[in-house]
């Protein structure tokens, strides 16, 4: 069969996702092709509608060969096969992903006009595009929208190929496909009418769907829920920066309310990035309770993919007491911690340096076992452990390493949490113990009689 355009196309497909509508959906049009269809899947799901701009990266005289793909918010995908392979240094990287960042920038900028991106963290974001050929685009789509803290991604085009819907079916959580070939040919070859679609096309379709749908914040979903709305406190500064750190540069977002009274660096965990949606949805609830924030990425790319990095504690918390130095350098505000996982260790491993001055230390589901005993015992900032209740190894650990403390300190078990505090209610649970423990230490110097707190 054939579609007669992009908007009827739009239409049949959004019948086979009818069972999206009334949930916390975000559908995201690949322009400029995909727009139209994308269009059509928002009005008939009664979702929010918004671009999803990707710069495929490509090797140096090889374009079509791409070794990653960048999005907004500084986000970044790269595909070590293809790397080594064409044997890529990181300046030639470093330049490629420089050059398309600026188109990227200059097509959000023509497509949005000033409007701000949908947030995604938590939510299902539904990738629209009008046909699915190779799928390197759509793939990259999706590896973006995953890193931009995505809940649940659904890849869905109204023809594609058998071979490139296979392979995706690994990449997104599902994908529809109405129409799918073994044999494609051309995308175009599939409707009767395939006319290019312009900028202003997409610019306009956009801004009719911003009339129609309020832009809200992502609705509470099982993972994942919206952040308490708390009064007071003016849009917040809102950028992405990279931070040199012992012998790296690092990404890093940056969260500043007006009147902020302290900063909150966070550490992630293993396998985590600065895009974590956890961690961000903690960092939100923080905002809104007046404290600017600092998601960062310990790690480059390069060092991510070495396990050995990973849970190199000592590297991890010289990067992060950089990062700390590099904040309170650039906010003037005192400076806390909030760790996951092993970014809990380094978290209490760089307050534990000499003249750190961090004034308090939250983890979440932390790992404070694997900072040295001697870090332990001299740490002098007030610190907070989350544990779930069902996450009882680490529990335990948790408990070992209280044991060894010296300062002020207190373990808060979440009943019915396990570790990624994935039960309804428990990531809201740590935000606001979060959120408490840091307002009620601002002021507090780091030295002192210690004591602790049950």
């Amino acid at each position: 069969m054939r579609y007669d355009d992009r908007r009827t196309a739009g239409r049949l497909l959004a019948g086979r996702l009818e069972e999206l509508r009334g949930r916390d959906v975000v559908v995201l049009g690949l322009p400029r092709g995909g727009v139209p269809v994308a269009a059509e899947v928002a009005r008939r799901l009664g979702a929010p509608l918004d671009v999803l701009v990707v710069r495929k990266l490509g090797v140096p005289g090889q374009p079509e060969w791409g070794f990653g793909a960048i999005g907004e918010h500084g986000v970044r995908v790269l595909n070590r096969d293809v790397i080594d392979a064409a044997g890529l240094n990181a300046g030639e990287r470093e330049a490629v992903e420089e050059a398309e960042r600026d188109e990227l920038e200059r097509r959000v900028r023509s497509y949005r006009q000033e409007r701000a991106a949908l947030q995604l963290t938590g939510r299902t974001a539904v990738v629209v595009d009008d046909g699915l050929a190779t799928g390197a685009t759509a793939e990259a789509a999706c590896r973006v929208v995953r890193d931009q803290g995505a809940a649940r991604i659904v890849l869905a085009v109204p023809v594609g190929a058998g071979h490139s819907v296979a392979r995706l079916r690994r990449v997104a959580d599902d994908v529809v496909c109405p129409h799918t070939h073994q044999i494609l040919g051309s995308v175009g070859a599939w409707y009767r009418d395939f006319a290019q679609v312009s900028d202003a096309e997409v610019t306009s379709l956009l801004a009719e769907a911003a009339r129609a749908t309020p832009r809200s914040p992502a609705a509470p979903s099982p993972g994942v829920p919206a952040p308490p709305e708390r009064a007071g406190h003016a849009s917040p500064s809102d950028r992405e920066v990279r931070i040199p750190a012992a012998g790296a540069r690092v990404g890093a977002r940056l969260v500043v309310p007006d009147g902020a009274a302290a900063a909150v660096a966070f550490a992630h965990g293993s396998g985590s990035s600065r895009h974590s949606p956890r961690n961000r949805y903690v960092a939100t609830a923080l905002n809104r309770a007046g404290l600017a924030t600092l998601l960062l990425d310990l790690l480059t790319d390069d060092e991510a993919h070495d396990r050995h990095n990973v849970f190199d504690i000592l590297l991890l918390a010289r990067r992060l007491h950089a990062a700390s130095v590099w904040l309170r350098g650039e906010t003037g505000l005192p400076v806390a911690y909030f760790g996951a996982s092993t970014g809990a260790a380094a978290a209490l491993e760089a307050a534990a340096l000499s003249g750190s001055d961090v004034r308090s230390v939250v983890s979440r589901g932390g790992r404070p076992d694997l900072a040295t005993p001697a870090a332990l015992t001299r740490l002098r900032a007030p610190t907070l452990l989350i544990v779930g209740s069902r996450d009882t190894q680490v529990l335990s650990l948790n408990r070992l390493a209280a044991d060894r403390m010296h300062c002020e300190h207190r373990m808060a078990v979440v009943p019915g949490a396990t570790h990624l505090f994935e039960e309804p209610g428990t990531l809201t649970t740590v935000a606001e113990l979060a959120r408490d423990w840091f307002t009620a230490h601002l002021g507090r110097p780091t030295t002192g009689a210690p004591r602790r707190s049950a």
